[in-house]
């Protein structure tokens, strides 16, 4: 299925080097924020306490974060959760505190504010299980980096490999600079967002990575840099049904999903969107620049000095 059919290729890698300077730049913007500003973690990495309170009646965030500065607490997070009504607290674990006494309290002094205040759910997540999750998210993405090296370097070559992973991890850098740089909070649904975006971004690297190697049997008298211009033409209408539809679904969840939801969508929205740049103009770039060639995909298997040919080939009955 297509939307519309491209007659003539686009010459996408005549601007390779303009397109590969923009994403440098961003990457770089993104690598700075994450040093200068680090990510805002949530309590499941940090620790701490989680308190969610309901209100008969809008709840007042300043007064309410007041009264929990003068119990000595600090860096509270006090937000709306849901609705106005609805009060999210994140207290980050103290040394010495016990964190049920400091619920307890927090809780007593919003009752004493407001009488209908109703404690729906406390969670307590210790330091220690919150250095556990970062630890195992890193693996969790250090293993998935492996796995899709291994899978492209099999299925294709190193050097596809080498670019592929350099175009996927560089949708990862910048997801999590706009999360630093914006100061959202970096939780385990956005980490499940990190590595979803890393799956799905090789997805669209291993279809331009195949048509290529497809258009290297077929076109002999194309140069390189025509193969992958053709390549990426050929597929563009695909990329557009593919990844709008996918899109459209992340959208509903990003504006209807409500609070839980809305930092994994957005994360998703993020990396769908740098994943289509990454894998139409940093990936096949990167492969270009690397040396691709015919040889490296299709080996000549000569008989008598004949080299066995694709039968599809149009060139066909030409000598390497």
């Amino acid at each position: 299925m297509e939307f519309f059919k491209i007659r003539k290729d686009i010459p996408f890698m005549r601007h390779a080097l303009v397109f590969n300077a923009i994403s440098l730049i961003t990457f770089l913007a993104a690598v700075f924020f994450l040093f200068s500003r680090g990510l805002h973690l949530s309590v499941e990495f940090t620790g701490g306490t989680l308190m969610e309170v309901s209100f008969a009646q809008p709840a007042p965030l300043d007064p309410m974060r007041e009264r929990i500065a003068a119990l000595g607490i600090n860096d509270v997070q006090v937000q709306n959760f849901g609705s106005a009504r609805d009060v999210l607290i994140r207290m980050p674990a103290a040394k010495g505190s016990n964190t049920a006494e400091l619920s307890n309290k927090v809780f007593g002094s919003l009752k004493e504010m407001d009488a209908s205040a109703e404690l729906r759910r406390t969670e307590f997540v210790g330091p220690q299980v919150g250095d556990e999750l970062a630890i195992d998210g890193l693996k969790a993405l250090a293993c998935v980096v492996i796995g899709i090296m291994i899978y492209l370097a099999i299925r294709f070559e190193w050097k596809y490999a080498v670019a592929g992973i350099i175009a996927n991890l560089h949708d990862v850098i910048i997801i999590l600079g706009f999360f630093a740089y914006f100061q959202w909070e970096f939780s385990l649904p956005v980490l499940a967002a990190v590595l979803a975006v890393l799956g799905y971004s090789v997805n669209e690297s291993v279809v331009i990575f195949d048509r290529i190697r497809e258009n290297f049997r077929r076109y002999r008298k194309m140069n390189t840099r025509e193969i992958i211009d053709n390549a990426i033409t050929a597929t563009i209408s695909r990329t557009i049904i593919t990844h709008g539809s996918t899109q459209l679904m992340v959208l509903a969840m990003l504006f209807f999903g409500g609070p839980t939801l809305h930092y994994f969508a957005l994360a998703l929205t993020i990396g769908i969107l740098f994943g289509i740049y990454s894998s139409v103009f940093v990936a096949a770039a990167i492969a270009m620049w690397l040396g691709i060639q015919r040889e490296d995909l299709i080996k000549p298997i000569a008989k008598d000095g004949v080299v066995d040919e694709d039968p599809n080939d149009p060139n066909s009955g030409a000598r390497i």
